[in-house]
C-alpha cells in the first residue's frame, strides 16, 4: 500500500507546486513550454512541436496587477492568470493560446498582447456551428494557423509525422484517464477528492508521456487491490472547476466520495474518444464536435442534464454538485436548465458558488453538512 501512497503523494507535488514542476519538465526533457488557458486547447500541435503544454487554471492568489485590465466581475481564473503573468511567473513561456469561449477570454486575447506581449499570444478560436461540415472545416484551418504561429514564436517546424504521433500519445492519454476516474471512486480511503483533484491537475504540469506512465502505473498498482467496502454516499462534481483544495476536503469530512465528474478542468478533458479514421487534424477537429453537455460549447440540443442524470444510473451516486465558478457566465447560463432537469427525475442538486481565493469555506462547511445529512 505504500507504493500507492507514494505514487499519489508524487502527483499531488507536482500539482501543489506547478511552475517548479514545469521548470523541472524543461530541465528533464530539455523542451521549451506553451501556456494553455481554458480549455480544450490543441495541446497535441504543441507537443508536436517538440514542446510541453503547460495548462493556465489561474490560483490562489488573484492579487490587484489585474485589476487595471480586467472589471471587478470577472471570473478569478483569468484575473489570477493576468496578475501572475504581470508579475512575471510566465516569463519562461515561449507562447500562450488563449481561448474565446467567453467575453472576459475574448478581452484577454488583445489586452495580453498589450500588457505581455513578449508572450506570444496566440488566439484560439472554435466555430459555435462546429457540428456542420463548415464548422469541421474552420477548425481545421483554425489549428493549421496555429501550427505556423506555434512554429513561428517555437522557431521549429510541426511536420505531419509529428502531428499524427503526438495525437496518438494524447488519445493513449485520454484513455488512460477515463480508466482512472472509473477506478478512483472504488478507493476513497487511497484517493479522496482532493487527491482525486490534484492527480488530474498534474497532468498540466508534466511532459505527457511521462504522466502517463505514470497514471497507467498507478491504475495497475490499484487494481491490484481489492476495492474498498466505505458505505459512504457517492457524489458527482459538475462545473468549470472544483477548487480550493479547502472546499474539497469539505467532502471527505463529511462522508461524500466523489465517484465522477462532470469538470471542464477535469473529465471533460478527455471524455471523447476521437474517431478511428482521418488525419489528426480531422480528428482533433471531430473530438470537438462530438463534445456536449459543456456549457462552452454550443448545444443546441442542451443535453448536459441527459449527460449527468445518465452518469448518475452508471455509478449509482446519490446527489449532484454544480460548482459555479463565481462571475463564470457560461456555466451560470446552463444552471437553470440542470436545476430542472434533475427536479423532475427527483435527483438531489446542490448549487454551490465558489472562487479559488476564499478566505474561508465555513458556510460551504455548512451547505455541505446538511447536503450530507439530507443524503
Amino acid at each position: 500500500m505504500k507504493h500507492i501512497n507514494d505514487m499519489i503523494a508524487e502527483l499531488v507535488d507536482v500539482a501543489n507546486h506547478p511552475v517548479r514542476s514545469v521548470r523541472t519538465a524543461m530541465e528533464r526533457t530539455g523542451k521549451k513550454a506553451v501556456g494553455c488557458f481554458p480549455i480544450y486547447t490543441p495541446d497535441e500541435l504543441i507537443h508536436a512541436a517538440g514542446a510541453i503544454p503547460v495548462g493556465m487554471w489561474g490560483g490562489p492568489e488573484m492579487g490587484n496587477l489585474s485589476d487595471r485590465y480586467y472589471q471587478t466581475f470577472c471570473c478569478s481564473v483569468v484575473k489570477a492568470n493576468t496578475h501572475q503573468a504581470l508579475r512575471g511567473d510566465y516569463d519562461f513561456l515561449s507562447a500562450v493560446l488563449v481561448t474565446a469561449y467567453c467575453d472576459t477570454l475574448k478581452c484577454t486575447i488583445e489586452n495580453w498582447k498589450v500588457a505581455v506581449p513578449h508572450l506570444n499570444v496566440i488566439p484560439v478560436v472554435y466555430p459555435q456551428n462546429r457540428k456542420l461540415e463548415a464548422g469541421r472545416q474552420f477548425l481545421i484551418e483554425e489549428f493549421q494557423r496555429i501550427r505556423k504561429e506555434l512554429e513561428k514564436a517555437l522557431e521549429t517546424t510541426i511536420t505531419d509525422e509529428a502531428i499524427e504521433e503526438s495525437f496518438a500519445l494524447y488519445e493513449a492519454y485520454r484513455k488512460a484517464m477515463r480508466t482512472f476516474v472509473d477506478v478512483a471512486g472504488r478507493y476513497p480511503g487511497l484517493i479522496d477528492a482532493t487527491a482525486r483533484h490534484a492527480i488530474i491537475k498534474a497532468a498540466c504540469f508534466m511532459d505527457k508521456e511521462e504522466y502517463t506512465d505514470k497514471i497507467n502505473a498507478l491504475i495497475e498498482a490499484l487494481e491490484a487491490v481489492s476495492a474498498e467496502e466505505h458505505g459512504q454516499k457517492k457524489i458527482i462534481l459538475t462545473g468549470l472547476l472544483a477548487e480550493p483544495d479547502e472546499f474539497l476536503d469539505l467532502f471527505g469530512e463529511n462522508g461524500l466520495v466523489v465517484v465522477a465528474d462532470d469538470l471542464a478542468q477535469e473529465s471533460r478533458q478527455f471524455r471523447v474518444e476521437a474517431a478511428a479514421e482521418g488525419d489528426a487534424l480531422t480528428r482533433m477537429a471531430g473530438r470537438i464536435a462530438d463534445q456536449d453537455g459543456c456549457s462552452f460549447l454550443y448545444d443546441d440540443e442542451k443535453s448536459r442534464g441527459a449527460m449527468l442524470i445518465d452518469l448518475k444510473n452508471k455509478y449509482n451516486a446519490d446527489g449532484i454538485v454544480y460548482c459555479q465558478l463565481k462571475f463564470c457566465d457560461p456555466e451560470e447560463f446552463d444552471y437553470p436548465i440542470v436545476k430542472r432537469e434533475m427536479e423532475e427525475v427527483g435527483i438531489p442538486l446542490l448549487y454551490i458558488e465558489i472562487e479559488q481565493q476564499m478566505d474561508s469555506v465555513e458556510q460551504l462547511r455548512t451547505r455541505i453538512q446538511t447536503f450530507a445529512e439530507i443524503l
